[in-house]
């Protein structure tokens, strides 16, 4: 019985020793050494500091400035400590009237968009954290941005194509536009801060 006992605590000891301690350091240091940036959060740096990350949505609200996905993390939004999606279902009342809303703000917020609306921009993404908008849903937002810093709207177009992102290798997702590079890049267009709202 006694052997048991020594033998279950060797080997919990040397579980914990190499799950806890070992494992946890060795890929922690490999992380550090092979990919830094990807490792500490992907962090955005303008003007020497951090102002966010690649990888977290942040709420921009201002006409001169793109907007993200609608977010139902945290009663402000891009809360990460309360990523998560609404819950809410396609057949949910609550949802469809949120949603018409939402179309309707949109449509007032970008009055020369007359196509149909990008569906990423009336629906919250699952994490409510989502970084990036769809190449339409940054489009559709080109007219406002640039009446709103006083730049043509064919400068602000490009600066929207330049920042459009392709599938991951080549192959998973869909093009997307990171919405705090395409503002940090639209400030140092604009001769701006590179600060969000």
């Amino acid at each position: 019985m006694i052997a048991l006992v020594r033998q279950s605590l060797v080997v919990t000891l040397l579980l914990a020793t190499v799950l806890c301690g070992a494992y946890p350091v060795l890929v922690t240091g490999a992380a550090q050494a092979l990919m830094p940036h990807k490792a500490n959060g992907s962090p955005v740096l303008a003007g020497g500091r951090v102002t966010g990350s690649e990888l977290i949505g942040q709420l921009f609200s201002e006409a001169g400035y793109f907007h993200g996905r609608l977010s139902a993390a945290g009663e402000t939004g891009y809360d990460a400590s309360a990523s998560g999606g609404s819950n809410l279902g396609p057949t949910s009342q609550k949802l469809a009237d949120r949603m018409q809303a939402d179309a309707a703000a949109l449509r007032a917020e970008n009055p020369g968009w007359t196509a149909p609306l990008p569906a990423d921009m009336v629906t919250a993404s699952g994490s409510g954290l989502d970084p990036h908008v769809s190449p339409e849903g940054a489009r559709m937002q080109v007219a406002r941005v640039a009446a709103a810093r006083g730049l043509s709207m064919q400068a602000v177009a490009e600066l929207v194509e330049a920042h459009v992102e392709g599938p991951q290798l080549a192959l998973f997702g869909e093009p997307r536009v990171n919405v705090l590079r395409l503002n940090l890049a639209l400030n140092a267009l604009a001769g701006g801060g590179a600060e969000g709202n």
